[in-house]
């Protein structure tokens, strides 16, 4: 089924669980694929396989090693397999946004499907494995793959270029998401498999130079990139703004779980049904996501470097007593018992500082979801 056509005339075919897109004159590729990945100016045609059988279950090669797999794939799709490059994923292409920014006579188009619900990761987060060590590395679910496209000729500077820009852009709309790691405490920057193939029109009379943030290429690829990533996320997972408005999307990554707040509210009278519907309610309320909010930016300033850790501690203590000011007034006891437990958290000199800002903001959220009681701060 033939869903788009290029700005270049090549189509956007979909079948074979693929995004195919066969060229119909010279290209100049730029690619990470594992097979017919780095400079190619002899490709006839590039495709994004979906090798997840259904939901649940798990990801099927057709080879046990990725780069056989994709020849094998480019065979069924009809494709020469000796002129083809391709990656894989997880994500339905079903949940492919394709894109396009105009200039004048210059076009950019974002293919893009994606999903980093369990795969997201920062750069510089611990290794889940060593290729010196190990051959093989552990599947996990979880890749933006990005097929960007140019109507215009590119050098092979430029063209290394757009692919630097392009994943700025993909780590901006992640970013913009507060999309979390799954390997650290940090915000995503990508998934530990993303992909990314970048094709410009050889044939083309004008030929660019320059691809950088500077440039209208540049802000072409930023605008494509970002809209078709964000929209991508959306419909496989339904990751946006608003899926993120809940103070536990803000704060899971640093181990802030709804499960986590059970175990320590769970010897209470509610039952485990009641406190998650309580904190499903709370946890929505705008006040308390931007107060949440501010408190965690205070934490990431503080893995950062950039405030130090007295500074973000009494930074903290302020954040939590304005939320405090905008909850209604809980049972006396309950209300003293969590007082002294914070006073508890400011004299434990010998624990980080950033674990003592954990203890505390979840002692607040639980003594929320406990009274089910937050009317939120008035403003203005």
């Amino acid at each position: 089924m033939q869903i788009d056509v290029l700005p270049t005339g090549d189509p956007v075919h979909r079948y074979e669980k693929c995004i195919v897109v066969p060229f119909t004159g010279r290209r100049r590729v730029l690619s990470t694929c594992p097979f017919h990945g780095g400079y190619r100016e002899d490709l006839t045609a590039v495709f994004n396989n979906d090798i997840n059988p259904g939901p649940g279950m798990e990801c099927r090669m057709l080879a046990a090693e990725y780069e056989e797999h994709i020849r094998l794939m480019a065979a069924r799709l009809g494709l020469d397999p000796d002129t083809s490059a391709g990656m894989a994923t997880a994500a339905s292409m079903e949940n492919v946004s394709i894109q396009t920014e105009r200039s004048g006579a210059t076009s950019v188009t974002a293919v893009v499907t994606g999903g980093i619900e369990n795969n997201a990761g920062r750069a510089g987060d611990p290794a889940s494995w060593d290729e010196a060590a190990e051959k093989k590395s552990p599947v996990r679910a979880g890749t933006i793959n990005i097929l960007l496209f140019f109507n215009v000729d590119l050098t092979e500077g430029a063209l290394v270029r757009a692919l630097v820009t392009c994943t700025e852009a993909k780590t901006a709309a992640i970013q913009e998401l507060l999309a979390p790691s799954r390997y650290s405490m940090g915000l995503a920057t990508g998934s530990g498999t993303d992909g990314t193939i970048v094709v410009c029109n050889a044939e083309a009379k004008l030929r660019l130079t320059n691809a950088g943030k500077h440039s209208r290429l540049g802000e072409l690829i930023g605008r494509a990139v970002k809209r078709a990533v964000k929209e991508a996320l959306r419909l496989q997972t339904g990751l946006s703004p608003e899926s993120q408005h809940h103070i536990l999307k803000r704060v899971d990554r640093f181990g802030i779980t709804e499960a986590a707040l059970w175990e320590r509210c769970r010897h209470g009278e509610l039952s485990r049904a009641e406190f998650s519907d309580r904190l499903y309610r709370i946890g929505q309320r705008g006040e308390l996501v931007a107060f949440v909010s501010l408190y965690v930016h205070l934490l990431d300033q503080l893995m950062w470097g950039l405030l130090p850790p007295a500074e973000a501690w009494e930074a903290g203590q302020r954040v939590l007593e304005l939320m405090q000011q905008g909850a209604q007034s809980a049972e006396e006891a309950d209300s003293k018992a969590v007082d002294a437990r914070l006073e508890a958290l400011k004299g434990a000199e010998s624990a980080p500082v950033l674990d003592r800002m954990i203890e505390a903001l979840k002692e607040r959220l639980c003594s929320y979801a406990k009274t089910d009681e937050y009317d939120g701060l008035p403003l203005g």
